[in-house]
């Protein structure tokens, strides 16, 4: 059985639940839900859950060792459970992508995202696909640790909130049809539409 790994970036603690840095714990949350796996439970360095569809082992997980720490989940889980480049991807917030849009790369650097500077330092790689989830850049100079730590706006939490499906049909096919194939379907940058999808098997019950 194939297997798929999904490293929702992020910090734990309910202060930060709703923060922009704390997009990719939501988009795998919202992943589990459509997915609908159990219940994420305490593991080392995350919370994670794990289910059998599609002919794939989903692997979910939600760092725990606060964000700068990331590439230490990453790390330990890619080596406990095999996995190659390829099978597993990072869910990031982008402050060079405007709220409301994503972006699905295969590679790159880390773009000043301390997050995945440390997993590139600890994996010692830069080849492993990556769901950068817009976040825009509004706030002042030498602010932006307060602006990454802190809530949207109302109207951004509703164009996140347009966006979350999206971003979930696409980890959904990414994980089956592939990168190239997933890239071609949902890189459209400013688009908060939610683009048609080859993927229309549902969940188990």
């Amino acid at each position: 059985m194939k297997k798929r790994a999904f490293f929702g970036l992020g910090n734990p603690g309910k202060e930060y639940t709703l923060t922009r840095h704390n997009v990719g714990y939501r988009c795998v949350e919202a992943l589990a839900s459509r997915l609908q796996a159990p219940p994420f439970v305490p593991a080392r360095y995350a919370d994670t859950t794990q289910i059998s569809w599609h002919g794939i082992q989903w692997y979910l997980f939600r760092p725990t060792t606060y964000m700068n720490l990331s590439g230490d989940a990453v790390a330990y889980w890619i080596d406990k459970l095999a996995l190659e480049p390829s099978d597993f991807i990072v869910i990031v917030d982008e402050l060079q992508l405007p709220v409301g849009s994503m972006r699905l790369n295969p590679k790159g650097t880390h773009g000043g995202h301390n997050g995945l500077a440390h997993i590139i330092q600890r994996l010692g790689r830069t080849d492993f696909p990556r769901l950068r989830i817009g976040i825009g850049r509004d706030f002042a100079k030498g602010k932006q640790v307060d602006y990454v730590l802190s809530s949207f706006t109302p109207e951004q939490e509703a164009a996140f909130q347009r966006l979350l499906p999206k971003a979930v049909e696409c980890l959904i096919q990414w994980a089956i049809e592939g990168i190239d194939k997933a890239m071609s379907t949902y890189n459209r940058r400013f688009s908060t539409a939610s683009p048609s999808s080859s993927i229309q098997s549902s969940p188990p019950d």
